[in-house]
């Protein structure tokens, strides 16, 4: 008698398992042709537009002018007001500047180093106020 007996009369038997190997590879193609073709890939560019100068210039202008401390200040026609200007007065304060000529346009000058969040709080207040014509200064050229 053998000591040794196969079962199932020498047949292989099939095996239910997925063959990773051609997965790896294909993977590891896709890796290298990524890796290859990332530095070229552009990186998404803003085109922010340019400033040009106005056809003319008007002929009064409310600035307020937002110092590096925040703190608010008020010219009419290049003459800066004595006190400084808190932001619950700044849209009363711009109203009776204007004298009742909405057409006035209210130019809005800021620090570089003043955060965006100061600007845009001045702005809201006045448009909220009913100020029409609201801008922001720039510098020309770059």
């Amino acid at each position: 008698m053998p000591a040794v007996a196969h079962r199932g009369g020498g047949r292989r038997r099939t095996i239910n398992e997925i063959n990773m190997v051609p997965f790896i590879d294909v993977m590891l193609v896709l890796l290298i042709i990524f890796m290859a073709t990332a530095p070229l890939i552009t990186t998404g560019v803003v085109d922010l537009p340019s400033v040009g100068k106005a056809k003319q210039k008007p002929t009064s202008v409310i600035e307020i002018v937002i110092g590096t401390d925040e703190k608010l200040k008020l010219k009419r026609d290049g003459q800066t007001e004595a006190s400084a200007v808190t932001l619950a007065q700044v849209a009363s304060r711009v109203k009776s500047a204007q004298a009742g000529s909405d057409d006035t346009p209210v130019v809005i000058s800021a620090d570089r180093n003043v955060k965006y969040d100061s600007v845009v709080k001045v702005m809201d207040t006045l448009q909220r106020n009913g100020v029409q014509r609201v801008g922001l200064s720039v510098k020309q050229g770059s």
